[in-house]
């Protein structure tokens, strides 16, 4: 491989500083002036070059270098090759270079293969594409205790042809304990499950959500040599969220092996033990959320019409209480402001979820992993997304359920400001819009505010931690006074019972919230093309536009030129 001068420049500055950073030049100093004392003694004027290579081969100097720039060779003939990328949807019949990667001899890994899968029965019809060829594209995003991955696109079929692999690092959250290397004991209390959701791309660039999965990775603690198979049948979302769509065969292993591997008992013990301390939270909180609708019922029986909502189901067809939708979530560098944050969730498509017949609109609210990799969703998706984002910047914001125009259900976000001011956030079209309450018993001359937001009925609110629902005598928007301090117009439920069922690490069955990840198209690069293409564009525009111009004129000259 030749390179160019400055890239051949900029390799020899990158070993250099990997020398120095080993230390390199003053081991060689040592050895040689050890070597020449002990072993050459008087012969040392007959000492050459070929003695010191073989001194520094025999301390295992050179080993240590050749391995410490192994890694470093194998990113700088990726980084030096100008390989294009394959498009999304062609197939690649390239063979796949497995990447190298540094780890923490400190840490604990959970290695998750995916090797294939089969019975995705809806395409069995579908031949497999020739090279370059396009077609619809299968892609496995993963997400497991804040680390997020995507494989590679891979075409369609009954059998497709997944070959991905996944590190994940496994260790405590607690203080102190993210240095230290999980033991098996310590990974038999992580709870989190790794949530896998399956995209299918087509020809023209639509997304479709084929399948959220959460995999139990612990049965991985119970056999030998920490590693096991796994056959995970992948059911369909929404309505057809009983019906199986395809299996993934996956592998787990564990980086290193445990010195002292479980017993399966103990591991299924305490999964079912989990899975029963669940089920009595959720029993518990039912009850709870029964007694407080019949108490908000007592208030006022008209409130049965009001769109409280309490529960919403999931894409796997799930009830889960809607305070488990949010959470606080801090999007670093990528958004600046909540703004920024607004315009974020503004620009990912909005599309209803999908309904098979007639009878209304078919409920499902998103888990955020599959919103995000879906990149389009219903506005209760963008609502919880934009809430989320707020609570992160530190606003304190609020989902609202209630109606718009003609008394189409719908949802916003609210923010409370410290001084009072209320302010709505429109998640699907980034406006916000200050909310000014009208109060009927002003006089008729009293000039009242102009509403300019189109929401008319609010029946409830909520974030991660506060549920409220209205119990002013009236649900009007306009007429609404949101001092969501004052129970006598805003019925709270116990955040002790919130926190019990939507805290992080509460249940086993909330998934968290997978971080926001920096796009992966160069922003310059893609300017700089638009920009190219709209220059296009007007030039072809202009041309046009002189050519009807001067054809106008010349019939026009024409014309003059037969009246004379």
């Amino acid at each position: 491989m030749s390179l160019p001068p400055e890239k051949a420049t900029e390799l020899k500055q990158i070993i250099h500083e990997q020398l120095n950073r080993m230390n390199v030049h003053s081991k060689i100093r040592e050895v040689l002036a050890e070597t020449i004392k002990d072993e050459l003694g008087d012969e040392s004027h007959n000492f050459s070059e070929e003695d010191l290579i073989k001194a520094l081969r025999r301390r295992g100097i050179i080993d240590d270098v050749m391995k410490e720039l192994h890694f470093l060779e194998d990113g700088l003939s990726r980084e030096f090759t100008s390989t294009p990328k394959p498009a999304i949807h062609f197939v690649d019949k390239e063979p796949r270079t497995l990447k190298k990667t540094n780890i923490d001899p400190s840490r604990r890994y959970l290695h998750l293969q995916v090797l294939g899968g089969k019975a995705f029965l809806e395409h069995l019809q579908e031949l497999d594409p020739l090279p370059g060829q396009v077609c619809s594209t299968f892609t496995l995003s993963l997400h497991f205790r804040n680390q997020r991955f995507r494989s590679k696109p891979i075409p369609c079929a009954c059998e497709p042809d997944f070959q991905d692999g996944f590190l994940l690092e496994v260790h405590k959250d607690s203080l102190g304990d993210a240095s230290r290397m999980a033991d098996a004991t310590t990974l038999l209390s992580i709870c989190d499950p790794i949530q896998l959701v399956l995209i299918k791309t087509d020809t023209s660039g639509e997304t479709t959500l084929v399948a959220s999965h959460f995999l139990e990775w612990r049965s991985v603690l119970g056999v030998d040599r920490g590693v096991t198979s796994l056959a995970v049948e992948l059911q369909g979302v929404g309505a057809e969220c009983k019906i199986p769509v395809g299996v993934l065969n996956v592998k787990l292993e564990l980086y290193p092996p445990l010195t002292q591997t479980l017993s399966p008992e103990i591991v299924n013990t305490q999964l079912t033990l989990e899975r029963q301390k669940t089920a009595e939270k959720e029993r518990l909180f039912l009850v709870y959320a029964k007694q407080w609708w019949r108490e908000y019922l007592q208030i006022r029986p008209s409130h049965n019409s009001r769109l409280v909502k309490i529960f919403a189901q999931d894409e796997n067809g799930v009830n889960r209480p809607v305070c488990s939708y949010v959470r606080s979530l801090r999007a670093g560098r990528l958004l600046d402001t909540p703004r920024q944050a607004a315009r974020f969730v503004n620009v990912l498509g909005y599309e209803k979820a999908p309904v098979v017949g007639g009878g209304g609109k078919q409920e499902q609210w998103c888990t955020m992993l599959a919103f995000l990799c879906r990149n389009k969703g219903d506005c209760e998706d963008h609502c919880t997304l934009l809430c989320s984002l707020l609570l992160g910047f530190g606003l304190d914001a609020y989902v609202c359920v209630g109606t718009k125009g003609r008394g189409v259900a719908h949802t916003w976000v609210m923010t409370y400001g410290t001084d009072g001011a209320v302010t709505f956030w429109e998640s699907l079209t980034g406006q916000r819009y200050v909310h000014k309450p009208i109060n009927p018993d002003d006089p008729p001359l009293v000039e009242q505010p102009k509403p300019l937001y189109p929401y008319k009925t609010i029946g409830c609110l909520f974030n991660h931690q506060r549920f409220l629902a209205n119990c002013q005598p009236s649900d009007s928007v306009d007429l609404c006074v949101f001092d969501l301090n004052d129970e006598s117009r805003w019925k709270p439920m116990s955040e002790e019972a919130i926190k019990s069922i939507c805290s992080p690490g509460s249940t086993p069955s909330l998934p968290l919230f997978p971080p926001l990840c920096s796009s992966l198209l160069d922003s310059a690069a893609e300017s700089n093309e638009i920009e190219l293409q709209l220059r296009v564009l007007v030039t072809e525009h202009r041309k046009v536009m002189f050519s009807f111009h001067y054809t106008m004129t010349t019939q026009k000259n024409v014309r003059n030129t037969k009246l004379f």
